[in-house]
Parts: C-alpha cells; structure tokens; sequence
C-alpha cells in the first residue's frame, strides 16, 4: 500500500518555516492600532450583552467607535499603507 500525502514544496513552490516573513510582520506593526481599536470596540460591545446598555456604555461604544474609525483613518492617510488614495 503506498502512502498518499502532499509535498509541501510542490505545493506552494517554495519551502515554509510556519514563520511570518519581516514585510507580514511589519504589515502587522503598521496594523497595530486597527487591531487594538477594534478589540476595544468589541470589549464594549461584550459589556452590553447580558444587560442594556446605560448612558455610559452608550458612551463607551461611541468612544471606542470613534478611535477605531480615526485609527482607519490615519492608516489609510499614511504613504506607505500601498493602498491607493
């Protein structure tokens, strides 16, 4: 009986240590303050979930939304981002 299994460099032509390369990590630096926002966002949502939300939390959504959108923002203006303008 012969074994079938992929070989991982005929598959994807180039050989993979499971590492991210130096560009995807500073994709991930460049990134960092999108991710942090959103997690922040997402916390004040979790918050609302068992109960209604108050005025503060109300608040805290809104804050939360608002330095998620800037930090797109900022991400979007910045030169090196690759996207185009």
């Amino acid at each position: 009986m012969q074994d079938i299994g992929t070989d991982q460099d005929a598959v994807t032509g180039v050989g993979f240590d499971g590492e991210p390369s130096k560009q995807e990590l500073d994709e991930i630096d460049r990134e960092m303050p999108v991710i942090l926002a959103e997690v922040d966002l997402l916390d004040a949502r979790i918050i609302c979930l068992d109960r209604v939300p108050s005025e503060l939390d109300r608040r805290r959504i809104r804050r939360a939304r608002r330095r998620l959108l800037a930090a797109r923002r900022a991400l979007a203006d910045r030169p090196d981002s690759g996207e185009a303008a």
